[in-house]
């Protein structure tokens, strides 16, 4: 039977109406996948075409307090392979393989590997320029050189384990530049281009080029001149003594502030691969523990006074050269001890049962209060990694035998850096300062300030009046007791020598010490504190006014020369011993003739500049102290 007009109308409507709805189902969808997922579909489509070859950031610049450069950063182009547009993978390999000194296997698998972009590690990482040119010549398909740097430390193994060092990967690893790694690096750059299926790069279509940002540029708080000093002396110490090891820290006890700090052995930064790790890891002033034996007596002191223990110049002991406490014979260094003497003198002779005195005085909860509040037994806070806390007695393990040998500094563990912000605390007035070496970060681009670190003062442990008598009795002890190897003409030497003996095996060891001296200057207004400790010197008497003492006397003189703190003459005089060398006051000689000079023999070396009779000039200056025998120059002409 044949439809109707009607059915027929009606079949077509409804095929119209099905296209109709298919066509608008069609553009909502072609809508959806425009709009909506346009951009994904977009990325999908360069993340599948385009090749992007990244490359580092430089990093920021480390620099002293003053803008000196520490670590910097230098061009060193890099290798990479897009194996895909290799054309003769044997020959590639085979070139590559001779240029970069590496087999020809691994030349080899670097161009066939099922990547898009293959770095040439390491031996094309971070190449020089003569080298990156070697291979740029060889005009390889697919082989590539992007422009790439590394870190630069121009001063050598200067400050190596405080700075640290990058890796290949431009990532901070020791040091500062591990523990400022965010901030230093910076962000990645690249350039992107589009290829084919085969990897070929499509003509007609800009490459795209991201700018890496620089890494921030950061000041610490070190000055170069004390750090140049205090690394002259270590090596002057290593080439002396031959020691195991040692260190040296130099701080503003003002505020913090590490003006140097080094240890020994040390390594050079950009060397780090050659370098056993237990020599780059161990930055032995933060990181290292021993007992600090006699230095450990200034806590002792500070707290005597303070709680109102002691007269120092008033109250008297008699050493007997020993002392017994639990059983035990705690013995003085000298033998036969030091008879009667008054406390002032206790401390100027680093007298041990003197001090045990003072440890009774105050009692096991007293001292060991003191001792926390002056830091020890925890970290300073220092802003670097690997920092060491310490060991000390339990409260409920201390019994007069321990707290007799922890008033002098022995069965307890403490770490240089404590040491040196303790004693900052017990000569500033009696503030303990969190120490610190970044001072403030500066913008790479601009060159402005963009954040300050301030002084952190922690709290107050003792008083100003305290201060005051602990830097006296110090700076007798240079100039009248122990510490006379540290005695300075003109600038107020206090400080403190140290002997301490070193256990392995639950034992002392026989003639196996760690001598150590701190001191600070002027005593009267301190502007520097300075420890150094030695260990195991050999071919010497191991004690710390002998060993050390020296050392931290000419790195606290060369220092406040440099840091512009004149010298004066108000300071305690040094008391002379027999092997002593005598030190006179250089004349006024100008206007005098070179007769009148033989004629009043003075006890020095003349040389002469010039010709003529009259002396016009002359150095050292009138009033200047050198040794006795020492030279003096005078520059003549007639008048």
């Amino acid at each position: 039977m044949r439809a109707t007009a009607v059915v027929v109308r009606k079949r077509l409507f409804i095929i119209l109406l099905i296209g109709l709805v298919s066509i608008i189902i069609l553009l909502v969808r072609l809508g959806y996948v425009q709009f909506v997922m346009g951009d994904w579909l977009t990325n999908l489509a360069e993340d599948s075409w385009s090749q992007t070859v990244p490359f580092e950031a430089e990093r920021g610049n480390i620099l002293d307090r003053h803008g000196e450069l520490l670590a910097t950063n230098i061009s060193a182009p890099s290798v990479f392979v897009v194996p895909k547009q290799v054309e003769n993978r044997e020959e590639t390999a085979k070139k590559l393989a001779e240029v970069l000194f590496v087999s020809e296997d691994k030349a080899y698998d670097w161009v066939t590997k099922n990547e898009r972009i293959v770095r040439l590690n390491p031996e094309g990482r971070k190449i020089s320029k003569e080298k990156a040119r070697e291979v740029h010549d060889l005009e390889l398909s697919g082989v590539y050189i992007a422009e790439d740097n590394k870190r630069h430390y121009p001063k050598g193994k200067y400050l190596s384990h405080v700075l640290g060092f990058v890796g290949i990967d431009n990532q901070g690893l020791t040091g500062i530049e591990a523990y400022y790694d965010e901030q230093l690096q910076g962000e990645r750059g690249a350039v992107s281009y589009y290829a084919d299926a085969k990897g070929k790069q499509m003509p007609g279509l800009a490459d795209q080029y991201t700018e890496p940002k620089k890494g921030d540029h950061l000041k610490l708080t070190i000055d170069d001149r004390v750090q140049t000093i205090i690394e002259r002396e270590l090596d002057i110490a290593e080439a002396t003594y031959n020691p195991d090891g040692a260190l040296a820290i130099a701080i503003d006890p003002n505020n913090g502030d590490i003006l140097g700090m080094s240890s020994r052995p040390d390594f050079h930064p950009e060397e780090y691969l050659e370098t056993p790790p237990e020599v780059y890891n161990q930055n032995k002033p933060i990181w290292s523990t021993y007992e600090p034996g006699s230095t450990f007596k200034i806590i002792t002191l500070a707290a005597a006074l303070e709680e109102g223990k002691v007269d120092l110049e008033h109250d008297t002991f008699h050493d007997h050269g020993h002392v017994e406490v639990g059983g035990s014979r705690l013995r003085c260094w000298k033998k036969g001890g030091h008879g009667q003497q008054t406390f002032l003198e206790v401390v100027q002779n680093s007298c041990n049962p003197g001090f045990v005195e003072l440890g009774e005085r105050l009692g096991k909860d007293t001292l060991f209060q003191y001792i926390d509040a002056f830091g020890f037994g925890k970290k300073t806070g220092i802003d670097l990694q690997g920092e060491g806390t310490g060991i000390l007695f339990q409260p409920e393990n201390i019994g007069p035998l321990e707290l007799a040998t922890t008033s002098f500094g022995q069965g307890v563990s403490v770490t240089p850096l404590q040491q040196v912000t303790a004693v900052s605390a017990a000569i500033n007035g009696g503030y303990l300062y969190q120490p610190r070496i970044a001072k403030e970060w500066i913008d790479s681009e601009t060159g402005q300030v963009k954040e300050t670190y301030p002084p952190v003062k922690k709290e107050r442990v003792i008083s100003q009046e305290t201060s005051e008598k602990v830097r006296n009795a110090l700076e007798h002890v240079v100039a009248k007791g122990t510490g006379k190897g540290a005695y300075v003409d003109g600038y107020r030497v206090g400080g403190k020598t140290g002997t301490a003996q070193k256990a392995k095996g639950g034992r002392y060891l026989e003639n196996n010490h760690i001598v150590s001296f701190i001191g600070f200057a002027p005593a009267d207004d301190p502007q520097i504190v300075v420890y150094v400790a030695v260990d195991n010197p050999k071919d010497t008497v191991q004690f710390g006014g002998v060993v050390a003492a020296p050392i931290v006397g000419t790195i606290i003189e060369d220092s406040l020369k440099a840091m512009g703190v004149k010298k004066r003459t108000d300071g305690l005089e040094k008391e002379m011993d027999w092997n002593d060398q005598t030190y006179i006051e250089v004349p006024d000689l100008i206007s005098l003739t070179l007769k009148e000079v033989h004629e009043a023999y003075y006890p020095l070396h003349v040389e002469t500049v010039g010709n003529g009779d009259r002396i016009v000039m002359q150095s050292p200056q009138p009033g200047e102290k050198i040794k006795e025998g020492g030279t003096i120059r005078l520059y003549l002409r007639d008048k």
